[in-house]
């Protein structure tokens, strides 16, 4: 997408370090965080919404799922983590590309 940030990030337009990279999703730092580690996996794939998915993008999301428990050592997260995907303005989604937040890195309260 055009004015799509994340797609803007993955195309390396907007410079933000990769803590993790292969051919269908990156992982970096929220610039925003909600908790001491706070991290973004996104696919490189532009889709919004998960109502949006088809047999390829299922396989992405599946490869996301299987990709982050990997990470868990490397991005500190070997005491927990909480993941989110965030759905249309109801659901507090702000950047209209899919993506999966990672929050830990200390005792995460109820929500």
């Amino acid at each position: 997408m055009e004015n799509c940030i994340f797609c803007k990030i993955v195309a390396g337009e907007i410079p933000s370090p990769r803590l993790y990279e292969d051919e269908k999703m990156i992982v970096i730092r929220d610039i925003q965080p909600k908790a001491k580690l706070h991290y973004l996996c996104i696919p490189k794939n532009h889709f919004a919404l998960l109502s949006e998915m088809d047999g390829e993008k299922a396989e992405i999301v599946k490869h996301c799922f299987q990709v982050i428990p990997t990470l868990e050592k490397a991005l500190g997260l070997e005491g927990g983590y909480r993941v989110i995907v965030n759905q249309g303005e109801n659901g507090g989604q702000t950047v209209r590309h899919l993506h999966i937040h990672l929050l830990g890195g200390e005792k995460l309260g109820d929500f």
